[in-house]
């Protein structure tokens, strides 16, 4: 699987300089209005999250599968999408497993992470991908973050959400909506996790991770926003639609754009 990786990924990691292009209307969406969160031009790799010689890539599609017709057949916004590949076994660390991070390091910084309302993407999720790591694997949405938790000093820790497996049916097309604050489960990182009890191996819904954040200390503000994968197993797919509050960041194959959440 590595060889097939390789001459794609040397074309397509330049495309982390992204193009800033306007918003233009689509069936449920509008252009961005003052009150929408981030510039276009502030998405793309995160480069100190990401391991290996991952694809996170701006691109046109995914149109199908084969077969598929209706509105599961294209994007759910515009023409595109961001294009995703992680290898499960192509490094020489430990474990081996590559990851890559598409965000904005700049617009979130500082807002309230008690703040969050809405937050979710759709994804398109081809069946091979079941066969490498279950009916789970699928890519996360990350928030970077200060947790300022009243009983740990940590500054730092990754609050991630898992999205909830897929059914048969939602395979080889594009998903629904997955609403990241009412489906899935999410967790914290490093101590924050272990002093929240809202971990990797102990998860939480939404709700209960914002409470226990919420602990009567500082409030906890985001650093970054975006969407990642890895370290785990290897998959190949899509996300359209970043959902976070009032804006959908809707992934085109020249830009980002922001629209007004329907």
């Amino acid at each position: 699987m590595k060889a097939c990786f390789k001459g794609k990924r040397r074309a397509v990691l330049g495309v982390t300089a992204l193009v800033a292009v306007a918003a233009t209307a689509v069936p449920g969406s509008a252009a961005a209005t003052d009150g929408e969160r981030g510039s276009p031009d502030h998405w793309g790799v995160i480069t100190r999250n990401t391991i290996g010689s991952p694809v996170a890539a701006l691109r046109t599609g995914p149109f199908g599968s084969f077969g598929v017709t209706g509105p599961a057949a294209r994007p759910p916004y515009g023409r595109g999408s961001l294009g995703i590949e992680v290898a499960d076994n192509s490094t020489l660390l430990k474990p081996p497993a590559e990851a890559v991070h598409f965000g904005n390091e700049v617009d979130f910084y500082g807002e309230p992470v008690l703040e969050l309302r809405e937050v979710g993407f759709h994804v398109f999720q081809p069946g091979e991908n079941v066969g490498y790591g279950g009916p789970g694997n699928l890519p996360n949405i990350k928030f970077e973050i200060d947790p300022n938790l009243d009983r740990n000093p940590t500054t730092y820790s990754s609050m991630v959400w898992n999205p909830p497996p897929l059914t048969t049916n939602q395979l080889n097309r594009w998903s629904p909506y997955l609403d990241a604050t009412t489906t899935g489960t999410w967790f914290l990182t490093g101590s924050a996790g272990t002093t929240t009890d809202c971990n990797l191996n102990h998860p939480c819904t939404f709700q209960s991770l914002l409470s226990a954040l919420n602990d009567g200390g500082a409030e906890p503000v985001i650093y970054t926003a975006g969407v990642s994968k890895g370290r785990d197993n290897m998959w190949i797919g899509a996300v359209d639609g970043l959902r976070i509050n009032r804006t959908v960041y809707d992934f085109e194959a020249d830009g980002v754009r922001i629209r007004r959440a329907p």
